[in-house]
């Protein structure tokens, strides 16, 4: 089932299902805290955080996980880091069932690594 379109970001999270809202506020607030000069909006229906207009972060909710998703590019340097840690990972995502407890470290450190690429570099987001 497709999810209803969303008319701002506090819709989106007003109509998050109760089993998902702990886990995506939590890393809503990972990634105000992480990602201080980024504007939260709206992308593909989802919360994403935007900075001079490069997508830095994508929230994702799904039926039984969550995901934090981050360019393919930069997130393949930390793809290992994640399955260390025992978490799936996939092509620029970790993903996060709601069975489990946030990560909020390895959280933390993903979104820093993202931050610091991108003063590094302004990369944008490209999809490969």
């Amino acid at each position: 089932m497709a999810m209803p379109k969303r008319t701002s970001v506090a819709d989106f999270y007003a109509q998050l299902a109760d089993h998902a809202r702990p886990h995506l506020l939590t890393l809503r607030r990972l990634c105000q805290e992480g990602l201080p000069d980024a504007e939260e909006v709206l992308h593909w229906n989802q919360p994403a955080f935007v900075q001079d207009g490069t997508r830095l972060v994508l929230l994702q909710s799904f039926t039984a996980h969550c995901s934090l998703r981050f360019p393919t590019h930069q997130f393949a340097a930390q793809r290992d880091r994640v399955e260390a840690a025992g978490y799936e990972a996939g092509a620029g995502f970790i993903k996060l069932p709601y069975d489990r407890e946030i990560p909020i470290e390895l959280c933390a450190a993903l979104i820093a690594a993202r931050r610091e690429e991108f003063e590094a570099t302004g990369s944008a987001w490209t999809q490969s």
